[in-house]
C-alpha cells in the first residue's frame, strides 16, 4: 500500500507542535503493516539543510511567484518529497509567522503550492504513484479539490489535528489559488464570506479523521465545532476518530539519551531531584508538576495562573516550558518572580522537555479543548501523573483517580471539568492529597507507565481505512 502524507511540518526535521510528531511517527508505525508512506514537506531551510542527498523528480516551473521543483530524499528514517520554492519558504520568522509574530500574508499561496505539488505526485508525475493521499489540517485542505479538478482518481483522507485553524484567504485570491469562482458558496469553499482551505478539505475529502474518538464527537457540537459542526455532522458517516500515539523509541525513559539514571518508577525520585537542582527549586515535600505547552488561551494556562497559589501553598512546585501569547508569557514571568516554587522557561527546548517528563511527578494539561494531546501520553510513559481537563483525547487516554478508578486499581491520573479555575484548583488539591498516600501514588505511577501509548492499535485502524478506500494492491 503506497500512501502520500502531506504535512506542513514533520519531526524531527521541522516542528512547532504535535502535528509534526504525528507526521514523523506515522511512516514508521505503518511500515510493519506493509504501508510505504512518503511525506511531502515544504522546503524550509532547516529541512533542506538536513537532507544529505537530494534528486529532482519534477520541475514545476512557475508556482505562485517563482520557480519550484520537487526533490526526493531520505533522512531521519523518512522517505521524503520536498517542495523547493525559496520564494515561498526561505525566510525568517517561523514556518507560519513573520518575525513580528503575525501570519505570513501569503500563507494561502504557500500551502496551496504544497497542495499543488501533492496533486502532481498523486498523478504519477514524480515517478511514484500513491494509492491514497493523506493530508493534515488546513495546510493540505486544497489538495482534494485539485485532485477532483484534475480528474486524478486517488482517494484523499483529511486528518483534523485542530479545527481552530480554518486556513482563511480573501475572496480576491480565488483564481490565484487555482479555485473556481463558481465554487465560492456555502456548500463549497466559502466560510463566513472568506475562502477556507480547511472547509475545502472537509467538503472534497473522501474520508475525514481526527485524532481521538471523543474529539470526533465534539466536532459535531456547536461548543467545539468552531462553526464547522453542521458540515461535519452532515459528513458523520465519513468521520473517524483515531487516537494518536507517540513514538515509543524516541520517548523511552530507559533509553532516553536526554536523561540519566532513569530505570523505571523506582528511580523516578533521582530524576525529580535532578530537575529541581537544574531549575533552582528548593527541596519540597509536595509534588513537582511540569507544564510543556504553547502559551495560548486554548491550553487553559490562564486558569492555571489562578489556581497556582493554593497549589504552591500546599507544598507543590511547578516547572513550566513554553512560548506563545506575549501577554501570557509576561504573566508567567511575573508569577515566577513572585513565587519561589515556580520556575519558568520561555521558549522551547526538546531535550529539556524530556528531562521535565522524567523529573516531573505530575504533568498538567488544563486545556479548554484538546483534539488529542501528546503531552499526557509522554507523562504516562515517564511516570508523570497527568492532571487533565475532561476534553477530547485527554479524556480518552487518562483514567481518573475517582472512587471507581481507585477501587478498581486502574487510575492513571486526575481528570477535571474544563474551563473552570475552581475545578482545576480542586484537581490540584486531589494531586497533593494523593501524592501523600504513598501506596496509592506508587500504584498510579506504575499503572501510568504500563499504559499503552504507542501506535500499534491506531496504526492498524489507519491501514483498515486506507484499504477500504483503495482495496486493490
Amino acid at each position: 500500500m503506497r500512501v502520500l502524507s502531506v504535512a506542513s511540518e514533520c519531526a524531527p526535521l521541522v516542528k512547532t507542535g504535535g502535528l509534526a510528531d504525528v507526521a514523523g511517527a506515522l511512516p514508521g508505525a505503518l511500515a510493519p503493516h506493509g504501508v510505504d508512506m512518503r511525506v511531502l514537506l515544504p522546503g524550509y531551510p532547516s529541512v533542506l539543510e538536513a537532507l544529505p542527498e537530494t534528486r529532482e523528480v519534477l520541475s514545476l516551473g512557475a508556482l505562485h511567484g517563482g520557480t519550484a521543483r520537487i526533490l526526493a530524499a531520505d533522512a531521519q528514517g523518512l522517505s521524503l518529497f520536498v517542495l523547493e520554492a525559496p520564494h515561498l519558504y526561505d525566510r525568517g520568522g517561523t514556518i507560519y509567522l513573520d518575525p513580528e509574530g503575525r501570519d505570513w500574508e501569503d500563507n494561502p499561496e504557500r500551502f496551496a503550492a504544497l497542495c499543488r505539488a501533492g496533486a502532481e505526485i498523486a498523478a504519477g508525475r514524480a515517478g511514484w504513484t500513491p494509492q491514497v493521499v493523506h493530508g493534515h489540517d488546513w495546510q493540505a485542505g486544497f489538495l482534494p479539490y485539485y485532485l477532483s479538478r484534475d480528474g486524478t482518481d486517488v482517494p484523499f483522507v483529511l486528518t483534523i489535528h485542530n479545527i481552530a485553524f480554518p486556513g482563511f484567504a480573501d475572496p480576491w485570491r480565488i483564481k490565484w489559488l487555482g479555485l473556481d469562482q463558481a465554487d465560492f458558496h456555502s456548500e463549497g469553499v466559502e466560510y463566513w464570506g472568506r475562502v477556507s482551505s480547511l472547509k475545502t478539505g472537509l467538503v472534497w475529502a473522501d474520508r475525514i479523521t481526527t485524532v481521538s474518538p471523543r474529539y470526533a464527537y465534539e466536532l459535531t457540537t456547536p461548543a467545539f465545532g468552531m462553526g464547522f459542526d453542521g458540515l461535519i455532522s452532515k459528513r458523520r458517516a465519513d468521520l473517524t476518530g483515531i487516537l494518536n500515539g507517540i513514538d515509543t523509541d524516541i520517548w523511552d525513559p530507559v533509553r532516553d539519551h536526554a536523561i540519566r539514571r532513569f530505570r523505571g518508577w523506582r528511580t523516578k525520585s533521582a530524576a525529580t531531584a535532578a530537575l529541581r537542582e537544574e531549575m533552582g527549586l528548593p527541596a519540597s515535600a509536595g509534588p513537582l508538576a511540569v507544564v510543556i505547552s504553547r502559551l495560548t488561551q486554548q491550553k487553559g494556562l490562564d486558569l492555571l495562573l489562578q489556581a497556582l497559589p493554593d497549589f504552591l501553598d500546599r507544598g507543590g512546585q511547578l516547572v513550566l516550558l513554553g512560548s506563545g501569547d506575549r501577554e501570557m508569557e509576561g504573566a508567567w514571568r511575573a508569577a515566577s518572580a513572585a513565587h519561589e516554587g515556580l520556575a519558568v522557561t520561555i521558549g522551547y527546548d526538546e531535550t529539556l522537555s524530556h528531562r521535565m517528563m522524567a523529573g516531573g511527578e505530575a504533568v498538567l494539561v488544563p486545556s479548554r479543548f484538546e483534539p488529542c494531546g501528546l503531552t499526557q501520553l509522554y507523562g504516562l510513559r515517564y511516570g508523570a501523573i497527568p492532571v487533565v481537563a475532561r476534553v477530547g483525547g485527554l479524556a480518552d487516554t487518562v483514567v481518573d483517580a475517582n472512587d471507581a478508578g481507585l477501587k478498581s486499581g486502574a487510575a492513571t491520573g486526575i481528570v477535571h471539568d474544563p474551563d473552570d479555575a475552581g475545578a482545576l484548583s480542586l484537581a490540584l488539591d486531589r494531586l497533593v492529597t494523593l501524592y501523600g498516600e504513598v501506596e496509592t501514588w506508587t500504584r498510579m505511577v506504575r499503572n501510568a507507565m504500563r499504559h499503552p501509548v504507542g501506535w500499534d492499535v491506531s496504526a492498524g485502524r489507519y491501514v483498515e481505512l486506507y484499504r477500504d478506500l483503495s482495496p486493490d494492491p
